[in-house]
């Protein structure tokens, strides 16, 4: 991960649409949902969510497969958990004793297994 990178992904994710689409696809996890379905749960009209699901898959925030007529999406989180530990990856290196990354597994149990 490089600042370039990560920026693309913070523009691809500057958008309420986009936000909540991202966080419907985590919640689906490795099903995915197919496009017509996301347009549906966010009451977006399909054109303009498959403008920004183009800008998702551009930053690779998104993935896509064909199921005949479907396009199915996916989050990759892996990108994502990228994301957050670069931004971190220097967290608190001036201050150790008091560092909030400490107390990751409060906030996400299964951090660690990533």
């Amino acid at each position: 991960m490089d600042n370039l990178v990560a920026t693309g992904i913070f523009e691809s994710l500057s958008s309420g649409v986009r936000l909540d689409c991202w966080r419907l696809l985590v919640k689906a996890g490795n099903q995915g949902k197919v496009a017509g379905e996301l347009a549906q749960l966010l009451e977006v009209a399909p054109n303009t969510l498959s403008f920004h699901l183009k800008a998702m898959l551009h930053s690779n925030l998104v993935s896509v497969t064909k199921e005949g007529r479907y396009l199915r999406y996916r989050a990759n989180l892996p990108m994502m958990l990228d994301l957050i530990s670069y931004m971190s990856e220097s967290c608190c290196s001036d201050e150790s004793d008091n560092c909030h990354a400490n107390n990751i597994n409060n906030i996400c149990p299964d951090a660690d297994e990533h």
